[in-house]
Parts: structure tokens; sequence; C-alpha cells
């Protein structure tokens, strides 16, 4: 197996687990969690920069972002620049769903890398970032 199958089959495995809970165990499932994400990162969120993240159409990204203003995760607010444009913010229920989230994958992480080195630990690091940014 080479290099390439490898990283192939860690992904898998990776979103394989989160599917089942094991890192996401209160939290929304898949595409309504990633909303949440998308608004904490970005400065000063839309619909279309959830399109954009999500790589998603209009109308997902909008039913997604419902969605999430239905559930009382998100709000919409009117945007001080541009009136006619609303601006996505996690309500308190929904910042306090991301926090808790970042910490159990911290722990999770954590924990998986343990017995690593500071050395391994940061060259990981490192790597993965470099990964995920070559994706884009």
């Amino acid at each position: 197996m080479d290099e390439v199958e490898r990283v192939e089959r860690a992904m898998i495995a990776i979103r394989r687990r989160q599917t089942k809970r094991t890192l996401a165990e209160d939290e929304p499932a898949g595409q309504a969690f990633d909303v949440l994400d998308v608004i904490e990162a970005s400065e000063g969120p839309t619909v279309s920069a959830v399109a954009t993240a999500l790589a998603v159409d209009q109308p997902r990204a909008s039913k997604l972002v419902s969605g999430a203003v239905s559930a009382g995760l998100v709000r919409r607010v009117a945007d001080q620049a541009d009136g006619r444009r609303s601006v996505l913010v996690l309500t308190e229920r929904g910042q306090a769903l991301v926090t808790d989230a970042h910490q159990r994958r911290q722990r999770a992480f954590a924990e998986a890398m343990s017995r690593w080195t500071p050395r391994e630990r940061a060259e990981f690091a490192g790597l993965l970032t470099r990964f995920v940014d070559a994706m884009r």
C-alpha cells in the first residue's frame, strides 16, 4: 500500500468515527454543524459565505442556515454597513455547542497523541495543516 492510499484510508477512518459520533456526541450532524464552524471562523459571515465554505449552492446553504436559526443556534443580524444584508451570528447556545465540540475534539486528539513526543506532535500539526491547505 502506498502513502496516498494510507492517507485515504486514514481519512475514511476519521470520517467514520465522526459519523459514529466518536468525536461528535451532541453536535448536529454533518453540514448542520459545519454551518456553525463556518460562522465561528468567519468575519461578518453571510449565507453566501456559508455556501462558499461548504461548497454548496445558495439554496442549500440557505436551508442549512434556516435550520440552525430554527434550532436557536444562529441568528440573523442586519449588517451595519449594508442594511439590506444579514450577517450570521452564533447565539449563546450555538457558541456553547461549538466551544464544547472544540474541547471534546481537542481532548480526543490529545489522547490519541499522548505517547508522541512534542516534536512528533509539532511535525504532524505542520504536515496536516499543509495537507489541508493544499486541498483547497
